[in-house]
């Protein structure tokens, strides 16, 4: 347990997540098939009150890890770890947590079972109150595949948060957003290496095509058009170059089954699907009882700005506050300055409660 014994001034100091594993034996999927042992890695900033109540999770996006939220963390800015105890925990299939490419026979690779964003929710709320002994969240705050955990939290256990974030993120997976995760997903396993998932050398072909398709409903046409790509680029860098990099470098190390699982957790949310709500997602929406900032960005193609719209407005206490930006989806995780300025205070005011 992580509590106000530790030595807190060098903690609150720390600007780099402690990393620690959680084990969960016989940990059973929404899908029923059993993992022996279900692992989580996760990091965390800062100490544990004695009261356990100043914790805020921050559930990690696609193929992410524990340091997915440094433009958010630190002095100055929303969350500041001299003050709270910050969670940072890591996705089934991200390759570290439990994930296709590192659990044993008979469950290795392409016959690792499917999960859901529910089955990541579950296991971060045993983690929380069974290894770290949390009583109750100041806040969950989610950017893309996380802003999906936040409102799965909000609607699967209502009291245990203050309130939720979700940046450039939806409480469902709608249709045309399947399609373009099929179609990634298409690409990649079209590589004759992959042979159905059980490859001996990742299928190089078909992850760079999946990157290319990735690429190009990563940021907004505008931002193309404008060359935006400039201001992260060194001096002189090329279209060429840049686009060569997205194609071979998107996800530098990344394993073919473990995207897979990921793409398919993504396409698979849906709170509606929750216990208790039929199918019903706005059934779950209404259901959520604490105060929602929801910030999608203005330009995303992943979350398009009229999906957020049609869920806001079932969510009793909910501020929705499009992110003015052409960085398309990354704008919801500060991918420019003006983006992380304007996230930080936005989440600041929503923190202190002035909102």
């Amino acid at each position: 347990m992580l509590c106000g014994c530790v030595a807190a001034g060098a903690q609150a100091a720390r600007q780099e997540p402690v990393q620690h594993e959680f084990t969960i034996r016989n940990f059973k999927t929404e899908g029923g098939i059993v993992l022996p042992e279900a692992k989580i890695v996760y990091g965390t900033y800062g100490v544990l009150n004695a009261a356990g109540d100043n914790a805020v999770l921050l559930p990690s996006h696609y193929m992410a890890e524990m340091h997915g939220y440094g433009w958010l963390i630190g002095p100055g800015k929303a969350l500041d770890p001299a003050k709270l105890f910050l969670v940072t925990s890591e996705m089934f299939g991200n390759g570290r947590s439990s994930s296709p490419s590192n659990t044993p026979e008979p469950l290795h690779g392409p016959r690792f079972p499917a999960m859901t964003i529910r089955d990541n929710v579950l296991a971060v709320h045993r983690l929380l109150t069974e290894e770290l002994h949390v009583k109750h969240l100041r806040a969950v705050i989610g950017f893309s595949m996380g802003a999906q955990q936040a409102f799965q939290w909000a609607v699967s256990y209502p009291g245990y948060m203050d309130r939720i974030v979700a940046t450039s993120g939806t409480a469902k997976t709608y249709g045309h957003g399947i399609v373009r995760l099929e179609g990634q997903i298409a690409a990649l396993t079209a590589d004759e290496n992959f042979k159905g998932g059980d490859y001996t050398a990742q299928p190089e072909k078909g992850i760079q095509a999946f990157s290319m398709v990735w690429a190009g409903w990563l940021f907004s046409q505008e931002w193309w058009r404008q060359e935006l790509w400039r201001s992260t680029q060194p001096k002189g860098a090329t279209f060429e170059q840049v686009v060569e990099h997205y194609r071979t470098h998107f996800i530098p190390g990344a394993d073919a089954n473990n995207l897979i699982l990921q793409m398919r957790m993504w396409e698979s949310n849906d709170v509606g699907k929750t216990a208790g709500f039929n199918g019903d997602v706005e059934a779950a929406l209404k259901s959520i009882k604490v105060p929602v900032l929801y910030m999608p960005s203005a330009t995303d193609l992943y979350f398009p700005v009229t999906d957020a719209k049609y869920e806001a407005q079932f969510i009793p206490k909910c501020s929705l506050v499009p992110i003015p930006s052409l960085w398309g989806h990354p704008a919801g995780a500060g991918a420019s300055p003006a983006d992380g300025k304007f996230l930080n205070e936005k989440i600041a005011a929503f923190m202190a409660g002035s909102w």
